[in-house]
């Protein structure tokens, strides 16, 4: 089986540098089959005041414009003369492409750009996201400086492109980092691949992406939980510890419940849940962009242990909004638990934060 699967592995490789489209990076499989990316849900609309853009493909950067807060990949702003693109949800892959330079074309131009931001496919109608719905799923949202050297006209708003990761001169360099990351996701036996970046004190460490700033609201208190706080700043993280056989993290108490301390609907089925069922909100690492949606997994505390089905998840990166019921976001290890959970595995609910092992068993 090793030959065949070393044979298997690398034909799947070639495939993907080969590849002169990104299809396989932003698609997810659907009814009709791979390559099919359905709508995960639906967001409910919420009128604000929202900073005037003609289309969904002319972005700005700069501060108190229509790109909303800073840019995820460094926390900061960009001048409209500097060429800088947001990617949609599926091809921004958790901050992966952060910092790449990618070549767009059209209009018989290209032009090189640096990917800074997120065009989130997933949430919107918020002051964050300048009450702009979601993006769709293929958007290269681009600075006024990528439209003017591309020759297109900016009224417009919205122009089909192509676009693709080849960097002036280090096509052969970037082709062999691709071979290298293909080559250890492919012997890796964890999911540290997909729940963790690279930071300044090695593999497997989950460092603030950037910071929110605080907006205090009316925060519903039933499961005492952290309000947040005018002018406080917290932190954001796209990943998670590493998921092991017997994972380290921190149960939380939430209601899944319409009207209490969870927010709106859960993500994974757009439902409420009664506070006697045993699920669970995950943190944005180890929710991996839904892909752990409906697993039941193990917890442990107690000396007891009780499976619980995941429904939604524990949003690392946004918060102190109504969506969230003016909570800051979650930490990066937190495996939000509705009371039945709680009651389960025989804790005092009153405590409100208790150290726990679990599994994906």
């Amino acid at each position: 089986m090793a030959t065949a699967r070393a044979v298997a592995a690398l034909a799947i490789f070639l495939m993907v540098a080969l590849s002169a489209s990104h299809m396989a990076s932003s698609l997810c499989p659907g009814a009709d089959g791979l390559g099919v990316c359905r709508a995960s849900g639906y967001l409910p609309g919420q009128s604000g005041n929202c900073e005037k853009r003609p289309g969904l493909l002319r972005g700005r950067f700069e501060k108190g414009k229509d790109g909303g807060g800073p840019s995820e990949c460094d926390n900061a702003y960009h001048s409209d003369e500097e060429k800088v693109v947001a990617l949609s949800t599926g091809w921004f892959s958790n901050m992966a492409r952060c910092g790449h330079q990618i070549k767009i074309s059209a209009n018989g131009n290209s032009v090189y750009a640096k990917v800074v931001d997120e065009c989130d496919s997933v949430h919107g109608c918020d002051d964050e996201h300048n009450f702009e719905p979601p993006c769709d799923n293929n958007i290269v949202d681009a600075s006024p400086a990528v439209w003017n050297a591309l020759g297109l006209d900016q009224s417009l708003g919205m122009v089909d492109i192509t676009w693709s990761e080849e960097e002036p001169k280090m096509a052969t360099a970037r082709a062999a980092a691709s071979m290298t990351m293909f080559l250890v996701a492919a012997l890796s036996a964890s999911r540290m691949a997909s729940s963790l970046r690279l930071g300044a004190g090695g593999l497997g460490v989950c460092r603030a992406s950037g910071y929110l700033p605080g907006r205090s609201g009316n925060c519903e208190k039933s499961n005492d939980p952290d309000c947040c706080e005018d002018g406080k700043e917290y932190p954001q993280y796209r990943c998670s510890p590493p998921v092991t056989a017997s994972t380290k993290a921190v149960l939380t108490l939430n209601s899944f419940e319409k009207g209490k301390d969870g927010g709106g609907p859960s993500e994974c089925d757009n439902a409420y849940h009664s506070d006697e069922e045993k699920v669970v909100a995950l943190s944005t690492g180890w929710f991996s962009n839904m892909a752990r949606c409906g697993h039941r997994i193990k917890i442990s505390a107690n000396g007891n242990s009780v499976y619980a089905k995941v429904v939604d998840e524990c949003d690392s990166v946004h918060g102190c909004d109504d969506e969230h019921n003016f909570e800051p976001p979650c930490d990066n290890n937190i495996v939000d638990a509705s009371p039945a959970v709680w009651d389960a595995l025989g804790l005092d609910q009153s405590v409100g934060m208790v150290d726990i092992t679990w599994s994906e068993e």
